[in-house]
């Protein structure tokens, strides 16, 4: 990589992030390694290359942890799912008697974890909302952030919790999914650690799994490869080859998704049978002070209600451009209804993910689908 690459925009960073350097007659990206042993020196053994075994080492996922740590300003480790990447952590980290802060309104299957798995094993976990208040730090192991937070969309300033985690010498982790490096380098802000679920918008193309931690602790990273390591929770090549491919586009997928997000958003602040609208671009959004000046870019996920479960089904159902789908940033717009998977909404509460379609299709086809949706039943 040239020493001109910090400098580089984002586009560019996207296209060149971990590629090796040029050999003739080699492709740009090489095809992924399909691996289990590799050869080894009779004599040294793995001490003489760097590939001994396919659980702690393939060449493809090196490459795609070197991506991926170039964006985010730091050392990445991938792991087989977002939620593998978030439960080594705090499995890594925490022991018996540390207490951890999480999420209230965060990812819900980090906090179902959390009182199925670390408090049988005398981890003390809480719950604090994005926006707070937070409490006293003194005597905590570790605070989680989510921001904006999944699937709410509230934002939360991490340089300003940086310095009450500094002063109380509590680890502070990011969850960087739903903005993603290119939206935000929680590292640069301070945070020690950032967890992310690739499955997303990083790669986008909603063909894999994939899950990372990066940090700039030497000391963090050794911790979190040996517990990779034992645990076995890597992903396969191909899925870290698909997941570097995908790289390249992100910069251009992640600016149209926000585009789109941008235009939904005032079509939906603009009718009286939506209500609870959230998405951070917005002037008039709480989490808007903030992430205007936090945020490099807005995410293209945008949050509201349409009053019951009913007239969500029917809203998807006339769309056209909207498929009925969890998870997000995907290139196709997606619409999820999150009380059926167990997260605290109402019943009618949509977090729809902006694809990379025609703005205005896409515009055009959610207003109709609105208007065929009809009104919300009467309140139970």
């Amino acid at each position: 990589m040239s020493d001109d690459a910090p400098q580089w925009r984002d586009g560019t960073r996207c296209v060149r992030a971990g590629l090796p350097e040029p050999v003739p007659g080699d492709p740009f990206l090489p095809g992924p390694v399909f691996a289990a042993p590799y050869h080894l020196d009779p004599w040294e053994g793995p001490a003489a290359a760097a590939n001994g075994y396919g659980r702690p080492d393939n060449p493809t996922r090196r490459l795609l942890e070197s991506a991926i740590g170039e964006l985010e300003g730091g050392d990445c480790r991938v792991f087989a799912s977002g939620q593998a990447a978030i439960t080594g952590l705090l499995l890594a980290v925490l022991r018996p008697g540390d207490t951890v802060l999480l999420p209230a309104d965060g990812y819900f299957p980090v906090r179902a974890f959390a009182t199925a798995a670390l408090e049988r094993i005398g981890v003390r976990v809480g719950f604090v909302p994005t926006v707070g208040p937070y409490p006293s730090l003194e005597g905590v192991r570790l605070l989680m952030l989510e921001t904006p937070a999944n699937p709410g969309l509230d934002v939360v300033d991490i340089a300003a919790l940086a310095q009450r985690t500094r002063a109380a010498g509590t680890l502070l982790v990011v969850d960087n999914t739903t903005a993603t490096p290119l939206g935000q380098r929680p590292l640069d802000l301070g945070a020690d650690l950032v967890v992310a679920s690739g499955t997303k918008a990083l790669t986008g193309h909603s063909d894999l799994l994939l899950g990372y931690v990066a940090a700039r602790s030497a000391e963090l990273l050794e911790t979190l490869t040996a517990w990779r390591t034992t645990t076995g929770a890597v992903p396969g090549a191909f899925d870290a080859w698909l997941a570097h491919r995908s790289l390249a586009t992100l910069d251009l997928r992640l600016a149209r998704q926000s585009a789109n997000a941008a235009a939904v958003a005032e079509l939906l602040a603009g009718r009286a049978d939506v209500t609870g609208l959230r998405w951070p671009g917005r002037p008039e959004d709480p989490a808007y002070p903030v992430a205007s000046t936090q945020m490099r870019r807005m995410p293209g996920v945008v949050s509201f209600d349409l009053g019951d479960a009913a007239r969500v089904s029917r809203f998807v159902d006339a769309a056209r451009l909207v498929a009925a789908a969890t998870s997000f940033g995907g290139l196709h717009t997606t619409a999820d209804r999150r009380a059926q998977w167990g997260d605290d909404t109402t019943p009618g509460f949509v977090r729809l993910s902006c694809g990379v379609e025609d703005t205005a299709d896409l515009v055009a086809d959610i207003a109709a689908a609105l208007d065929a949706a009809g009104a919300a039943g009467p309140l139970s």
